[in-house]
């Protein structure tokens, strides 16, 4: 079991992405010498996270306008392996928002399934695809932003490979989704560095092919062998706001209760919301 391995990706990619996404970024330096494709390139930022389980414990800072931040801190959990998990965001301040929680089911080839849990109206909802473009939380993730990605679920081309950012050279890839009915964006592009498969850079276009999303990672550190991000920043282009997410804590391979992960164990998900 790992502790403060140095952070991960939230939004899988992006939070693998990220919330991730929510990841693992283990060091693997690309194979030396034999061009690669963009397939093989998002491969490896997604192979990264081989651990049957995590928990972390991280928060969002939301800036207004203004610059006007509010915190907002929260536990994520994951069980499976990518393309087939669930994992559970569930916040703990302020008291306002403690214990609203959101399940996503992933599975390949089909739409990914959310419920949320609100303690002020006691009950579990899904989340209906017209709400997956939202704000989560008033973040300035989505609801599809949290929800992991699936590598099946995109196309990509390689696009350059000559930008730096954060000091490390990077490749350029556009993902394209394979079904648009399936996810509010047109396209991103994604810059990962060149010596550790890591998503440095990420903009999102929605369905008019505007850019509405800038992803950053910065802080990139290395513990144990592994890399990752301890602060990701996704700003809104349009609205002028940004959210900043810290990743404080995170462990590996913990025992997990499986009972949590389901509509009906949402309600129960607020008492646990250590990670533990």
């Amino acid at each position: 079991m790992n502790s403060n391995p140095g952070g991960v990706h939230l939004l899988r990619p992006m939070l693998a992405l990220c919330l991730w996404g929510t990841l693992v970024l283990s060091l693997k330096i690309f194979a030396s010498g034999a061009p690669l494709d963009a397939r093989q390139i998002m491969e490896d930022v997604y192979g990264q996270d081989t651990s049957h389980n995590l928990s972390m414990r991280a928060s969002f800072e939301v800036f207004d306008q203004e610059g006007h931040g509010k915190k907002k801190a929260f536990t994520y959990r994951r069980i499976g392996s990518p393309g087939d998990s669930k994992t559970l965001v569930v916040f703990t301040s302020p008291e306002d928002i403690r214990g609203v929680a959101l399940l996503s089911i992933n599975q390949r080839g089909v739409t990914d399934r959310q419920y949320m849990y609100v303690p002020a109206t006691q009950r579990v909802r899904s989340v209906v695809p017209q709400e997956r473009s939202a704000r989560f939380i008033g973040t300035d993730f989505t609801f599809e932003d949290i929800a992991e990605r699936v590598l099946d679920d995109f196309t990509y081309r390689l696009l350059g490979d000559a930008e730096t950012i954060e000091g490390h050279k990077t490749y350029k890839v556009e993902a394209t989704p394979v079904d648009r009915a399936r996810s509010q964006y047109k396209f991103l592009y994604y810059w990962v560095a060149q010596d550790a498969p890591v998503i440095l850079h990420a903009e999102m276009y929605d369905a008019q092919g505007r850019k509405v999303r800038v992803l950053h990672a910065s802080g990139l550190k290395r513990e144990s062998g592994i890399w990752g991000a301890r602060h990701m920043e996704m700003s809104s282009v349009q609205d002028g706001t940004r959210t900043v997410l810290t990743i404080e804590e995170v462990k590996f391979n913990t025992n997990l209760d499986e009972k949590l992960f389901t509509p009906q164990g949402l309600e129960g998900a607020h008492g646990s919301g250590s990670g533990e």
